[in-house]
């Protein structure tokens, strides 16, 4: 019982260790958020989650070594205590019952002996009475007569107690030498097997106790590797390449500082105003080449990360664009597989009503458009050269913003937000400036016009109407028929044109496209 206490005392703190472990596994694991996760890229924080993992297995291999203790120790150690004591117990009745057996055979063999002893002490009154009345001349003869009659009764029962007394002493002498030469060692040769299979079996649980995290050993050794082969994996110069990349902000350094020579003397003309204006230009050009050490209130800017720097920007617009990217293709997979079930149902009513696919296309219709606009939202605010390589096709055919006279709003954009494509801080453009922009961007517009138009490769109809509110779109009516000046890309839109001077993209799923023989993709319906 002291063994298989301290085996269950083993067993809790095994257990308790093993959940203060994994508790402690659990407590520095990442949480749930863009920061720690983004951590995993390096490789020291990947090594101490692999380290957190291995010791939650190393505390799984300590419970393992507790269920063990108690399932081949402490349960079977119980059980077989049980059967020891119902064993101790019946050898104890034995041998009291042997004892008892001795004590009443002692008590009947001392009854006897003073029933002899009494009867023998009677008998000699008898016979003395006798002697005496027989010698007393007084005496009648009818008086020594009884007496001697009297005398011969109490002779014969001594006599018969003798009898008796003797048989009850060889009977207990037998029952004395059997008590202590057979049935006493009988019982405590069993009491002395009883004992030996006893230390014998805690013998085996100190071994079963043994093997028992011998087991768990080589499973703690692959534990104690894996966390020998994490530190290893740490690559510090890696680490510290991928925090310059993450963190890099993209911003140019200043410029030098350009000499300003106060020693010419200023002509009367100009005016007391116009110097300290001249000077607060000066400072806030000397300033602004020190943007980047230079904090602004500019707002926070979440949406568009316009208060995060260029390169930092810059990648967040980027994977923002790749999960518009990636939730236009499944929502165009989803369309496409309800357009074939539609397909199905026409053609085999009995599977289903057709009409009841619409709606839910018209659903993910209206959840692409969605999803294209935000995407085209996020790509503007990308740099120019980033647009090129946007991830997203169908948002890179969207042109920007146009005033009423076809000049591009972008340095009117500039001049509100005082901001790069690249996000970094820009001066307040001049009116110079805006003249040599807009005169550029005039002969830019110029040279666009006198452009051929692209040919047509091909006509369509309009399958289902189209309002095309998105810019660079092109609205349609059902069965409408467009020409068609540029294929599909792969991004769900088509190039068409309705007349010499209006084109625009419209969906290719809400067309039905017939190419030429010398374009690509003869005849397809999507």
């Amino acid at each position: 019982e002291r063994y298989t206490k301290f085996v269950k005392e083993r067993s809790e703190i095994e257990m308790s260790y093993a959940k203060q472990m994994r508790n402690l596994s659990k407590k520095y694991q990442p949480k749930k958020n863009s920061r720690e996760e983004d951590e995993h890229k390096y490789t020291s924080c990947r090594a101490f989650l692999m380290t957190l993992n291995e010791l939650n297995d190393y505390a799984g291999q300590h419970e393992v070594i507790a269920e063990n203790l108690s399932t081949q120790i402490i349960s079977e150690l119980t059980r077989y205590i049980q059967e020891l004591k119902a064993e101790r117990k019946a050898h104890f009745h034995d041998g009291r019952r042997a004892q008892q057996h001795i004590e009443n055979s002692w008590k009947q063999l001392e009854s006897s002996k003073r029933r002899f002893e009494r009867d023998c002490k009677e008998a000699d009154r008898a016979q003395h009475y006798f002697d005496k009345m027989d010698t007393d001349i007084n005496v009648t003869k009818a008086d020594v007569e009884k007496a001697k009659q009297q005398a011969q009764i109490r002779h014969q029962i001594a006599a018969d107690s003798k009898s008796e007394y003797l048989s009850y002493l060889q009977k207990f002498n037998k029952d004395q030498h059997e008590h202590y030469y057979t049935l006493i060692p009988h019982i405590f040769q069993r009491i002395q097997e009883m004992e030996e299979r006893r230390i014998e079996r805690v013998g085996e649980s100190m071994r079963s106790y043994a093997e028992a995290e011998r087991k768990v050993l080589p499973i703690v050794t692959k534990c104690l590797d894996g966390m020998t082969k994490a530190a290893e994996s740490i690559e510090p110069k890696m680490d510290t390449k991928q925090v310059v990349e993450t963190y890099k902000s993209g911003f140019e350094p200043p410029g030098d500082v350009e000499f300003e020579d106060y020693s010419v003397s200023m002509k009367r003309a100009v005016s007391e105003s116009s110097f300290l204006n001249a000077r607060s230009e000066s400072r806030r050009r000397s300033r602004s080449k020190l943007w980047p050490l230079i904090k602004r209130n500019k707002g926070t800017g979440q949406e568009d990360y316009s208060h995060l720097p260029p390169e930092q920007r810059r990648k967040k617009l980027r994977a923002k664009l790749n999960d518009i990217s990636k939730e236009i293709q499944k929502e165009m997979d989803q369309r496409d597989a309800l357009t074939k079930m539609k397909d199905v149902y026409i053609k085999n009513p009995h599977m289903g009503d057709p009409n009841s696919v619409d709606p839910r296309l018209e659903e993910v219709r209206q959840s692409i458009e969605k999803l294209q606009v935000e995407g085209h939202k996020y790509e503007v605010r990308l740099p120019q050269p980033q647009r090129r390589l946007s991830v997203a096709p169908s948002q890179r055919r969207e042109s920007a913003p146009f005033d009423s006279q076809g000049n591009a709003l972008v340095g009117n954009s500039c001049a509100q937000n005082r901001e790069s494509p690249d996000g970094s801080y820009t001066e307040d453009p001049s009116t110079e400036t805006a003249v040599q922009f807009k005169s550029r961007s005039t002969e830019f517009d110029d040279e666009f016009d006198e452009e051929d138009p692209l040919p047509t490769i091909g006509t369509c109809r309009a399958l289902y109407p189209f309002e095309g509110q998105n810019e660079g779109t092109i609205s349609m009516a059902e069965g409408e028929m467009l020409y068609v000046i540029e294929e599909d890309k792969g991004d769900g839109w088509t190039r068409v044109r309705r007349s010499e001077d209006e084109e625009g993209y419209v969906p290719t799923s809400y067309i039905k496209l017939c190419l030429d023989a010398s374009a690509k993709g003869a005849m397809t319906y999507i």
